[in-house]
C-alpha cells in the first residue's frame, strides 16, 4: 500500500536559488544552464540539475505528479534516481518547441548516458511517473491521469547500490525561469510484478 511522503525527509542536490517547499508540494524555478548528461555523442558533461531526493532501501515503487510551464527549448522536469554523477536515471518531459515536447528517459551507467524518447504535444503540461525497483533492475512508467500507467523502459544499474536516492528534478540547459511543480509524492511496496519466466 502506498503512503504519502513527508517532504522534510528529502534532501537537495544542486539546490535552486528560487523554490517553495510546502507540506506536500514542491515548486522549483530553475537556474540557467542546469542539466544532466554524461559524455555520449554530445561530448559534454553536466551534473548540476536541481534534484530533491529521499534515500530508500530495498524494493519499492515511487510515484509523483509533475506540473510544468515551459517556454525555452530543453526545459525539463520529472523523476530521478541519483546515485552519483556517473550513475543516475531520469524520466521527464522536455520542451522542444510550440508543436512538440519529448517524453523520454536517460539512463547513465558508469559515466555514459543514453536517451530514449517519443514526441508528444507541447500542450501537455502535467505528467505522472511511477518508478519501481527490484534489486538492481528498475522500471519507469508514465501516466496522463495518474491511473493508467504505461511502461517507458526497463533498465539495469551496473554500479552496486544498497540505498537508492529517488525523487524529482528540474533543469534549464539554456535560460532560467522554468517553473516545475511536484505533488502527490507516494512510496510503497513494489507494484512491478516479479518475472517468473525461465
Amino acid at each position: 500500500m502506498n503512503t504519502s511522503l513527508k517532504l522534510s525527509e528529502f534532501a537537495w542536490i544542486n539546490k535552486p536559488v528560487k523554490f517553495e517547499l510546502e507540506t506536500d508540494r514542491l515548486t522549483i524555478i530553475t537556474d540557467p544552464e542546469t542539466d544532466f548528461w554524461q559524455r555520449t555523442y554530445y561530448g559534454f558533461r553536466n551534473d548540476n540539475g536541481h534534484t530533491f531526493v529521499k534515500e530508500v532501501e530495498g524494493d519499492f515503487t515511487f510515484r509523483v505528479k509533475t506540473g510544468f510551464k515551459a517556454d525555452n527549448q530543453y526545459d525539463q522536469c520529472g523523476i530521478i534516481l541519483y546515485q552519483d554523477s556517473e550513475n543516475w536515471v531520469k524520466g521527464s518531459v522536455e520542451y522542444e518547441n510550440k508543436q512538440f515536447a519529448r517524453l523520454g528517459s536517460v539512463v547513465t551507467n558508469l559515466g555514459f548516458s543514453d536517451w530514449a524518447f517519443t514526441d508528444i504535444s507541447s500542450a501537455v503540461n502535467s505528467m505522472y511517473y511511477r518508478f519501481s525497483r527490484r534489486s538492481a533492475d528498475f522500471c519507469i512508467e508514465y501516466s496522463l491521469d495518474g491511473n493508467a500507467f504505461q511502461q517507458m523502459r526497463i533498465f539495469h544499474m551496473h554500479n552496486p547500490m544498497t540505498v537508492a536516492r529517488i525523487g524529482v528534478y528540474a533543469c534549464s540547459p539554456l535560460n532560467q525561469g522554468f517553473q516545475a511543480v511536484f505533488s502527490e509524492f507516494n512510496l510503497g511496496k513494489c507494484v512491478w510484478p516479479d518475472h517468473q519466466g525461465n
